[in-house]
């Protein structure tokens, strides 16, 4: 690998305008250590530097960019679109053909809403479940990341478990107390909040696969207990699916373990790498939005051109037969690889994954919940990072955000990934 000096350069100047140099706080690498990447350009499974070095990517844009990066459908797309204008602020026919396949794949979608990011969509989410249940209170899950929203900033994954952050200064007590936390996969607890606040639990908000605190699957029977329990309680299910929409299947994670939610919240994918959300459920609840009713929210680029006909053609590659059977192959060659190398290595390390999202932890067991997964040995983790990105991969520079595998990963990446890995692991045995 070349020095990564001129990216060093790029990161000093951006500390004295931009604050910490990035605009969104992973990206500085502060939890591995080392130089942050200042990336020119990316092509299918690979980003470059503005050094000049190659690494295969595996953080994807954060999952979004599911056919790896400049695929040619899409961009071409976004050219003609380009030339067509870029932002009319006004209705195209591309929100409906969109929407139509978005909730073709999850028809629990009756309604949909486009906005411009994960946090808009979740936090109008939760606006409009107050509003139909009339009540104030939410349920989210310790280590859940719902975006940078007022109400989702306690206990959260994602960036916060990052840094190391338990709650953001900023946000009033009165919004804090709002939102009741629960340990993920245990229902009692969950049962537990609504004794204790009965008929003022509007929501609880969840995502399916954990993957902001890591990968940390359900375990069986809890997402049909929740569905069940807010049913019986007269609150609302919301879905957060901006990770794990069109990524775990084409109906998502949803699809996968047979819940129907009240609302869905989607974001990444649906973008086709451009900025593009999306908040919908039952037809009931959703009429409530303005102009339908007195639920306001609005957005000056929601529903941009752009970023529709980018989602338009991502959904029409992921709608082809065998898709998710030949991305999922590639998984998990790289999951058991991963996990023979870690065996080999004789470190307490575990690998969770679920389709093509997966995370090693440094942990002697698999987590469960984010107590587990915040005692995984995070400089073992940045340790292992800087060894992997040495060796020309890049993973999620933290120890809980998940890794993504892309259709444009090939065999012979997923091959040299699992040597560079098993190097690595070494690598780091060795300095014990």
């Amino acid at each position: 690998m070349k020095p990564r000096s001129h990216s060093r350069t790029i990161f000093q100047q951006a500390q004295e305008i931009l604050v910490g140099g990035v605009n969104s706080p992973v990206r500085a690498f502060k939890a591995v250590g080392g130089d942050p990447l200042v990336v020119e350009r990316a092509q299918g499974s690979r980003l470059y530097d503005v050094d000049g070095n190659e690494y295969i990517d595996f953080v994807c844009s954060w999952g979004a960019m599911i056919l790896g990066h400049a695929h040619p459908a899409v961009t071409s797309a976004i050219q003609d679109q380009a030339a067509r204008g870029t932002s009319y602020g006004m209705s195209t026919e591309l929100e409906l053909e969109l929407a139509r396949r978005i909730q073709k794949a999850m028809p629990a979608m009756e309604m949909v809403r486009f906005v411009s990011s994960g946090t808009e969509a979740t936090m109008s989410a939760v606006r409009v479940a107050r509003a139909f249940t009339r009540r104030n209170f939410i349920v989210k899950f310790d280590g859940g990341y719902h975006g940078h929203a007022d109400g989702f900033l306690s206990q959260a994954g994602s960036g916060l478990a990052t840094l190391g952050i338990a709650s953001s200064p900023g946000v009033p007590e009165c919004f804090a107390e709002l939102t009741l936390n629960a340990p993920y996969n245990d229902i009692a607890s969950v049962e537990r909040l609504f004794d204790a606040h009965r008929g003022e639990i509007a929501a609880v908000i969840v995502e399916p696969v954990a993957a902001n605190m890591g990968v940390v699957l359900p375990e069986e029977s809890f997402l049909c207990n929740l569905r069940e329990l807010t049913r019986k309680e007269g609150a609302l299910l919301i879905l957060d699916e901006v990770i794990t929409g069109f990524r775990l299947a084409l109906g998502g994670a949803q699809s996968v373990y047979g819940i129907h939610p009240d609302l869905t919240t989607l974001g990444k994918i649906i973008g086709g790498g451009l900025p593009a959300a999306a908040y919908g459920g039952r037809a009931d609840v959703m009429s409530l939005v303005a102009p339908s009713g007195p639920v306001y929210q609005a957005g000056t680029l929601s529903g941009n051109p752009l970023a529709m006909r980018a989602g338009i053609e991502t959904l029409k590659q992921l709608e082809a037969p065998g898709f998710y059977e030949q991305l999922n192959k590639k998984a998990e060659r790289l999951i058991s690889g991963f996990r023979m190398a870690v065996a080999e290595s004789g470190l307490a390390a575990q690998v969770s994954a679920a389709g093509s999202l997966l995370t090693l932890f440094f942990a002697k067991v698999t987590p469960s919940d984010y107590e587990d997964a915040k005692r995984s040995d995070t400089q073992e983790f940045g340790a292992f990072f800087l060894e992997m990105l040495n060796r020309g991969v890049f993973l999620p520079p933290s120890q809980f955000e998940a890794l993504f595998v892309s259709a444009a990963h090939s065999d012979s990446d997923i091959d040299r990934t699992i040597e560079a890995c098993r190097e690595s692991l070494k690598a780091v045995a060795g300095r014990k």
